[in-house]
């Protein structure tokens, strides 16, 4: 009689083999998850900016382009970059993790909308996002 225990190397690859489609569906799956999480940080971050901006305008009658100024502080890894003229203000977010034509733009007033990669706020106070 043979007592011996264990796991045939068939039945170890197979093991493998399973484990190894198992990753290639669940990988593209973390990495779309986890840029969904960089657009809602800029998006959030955007909005935010919006209310400081408001804020700051009900005190000064103007707009600004210092986030210092503002009290605004950004989530990590994400760039603001603001303009402000008496007319009204933009401001196009990116991430780091993302390339520099990703990311989201608002405006208000009658300026001119700013423009990330293919995305344009259609209207005032929109955030228009390249994804």
């Amino acid at each position: 009689m043979n007592d011996e225990q264990g796991f045939t190397l068939i039945e170890l690859l197979i093991v493998l083999i399973i484990i190894g489609i198992l990753a290639a569906i669940a990988i593209p799956q973390f990495s779309a998850t986890r840029e969904k999480a960089y657009f809602a940080a800029m998006k959030s971050d955007v909005r935010n900016l919006a209310a400081q901006q408001e804020l700051y305008y009900a005190t000064s009658y103007k707009y600004s382009t210092s986030l210092a100024d503002l009290g605004f502080v950004a989530s990590e890894a994400v760039s603001i970059t603001a303009t402000a003229t008496s007319a009204g203000w933009t401001a196009v977010a990116t991430h780091q993790a993302l390339g520099d034509s990703e990311g989201c733009a608002i405006y208000y007033g009658t300026v001119t909308p700013p423009t990330i990669g293919d995305a344009t706020p259609e209207a005032e106070g929109q955030v228009a996002c390249t994804r």
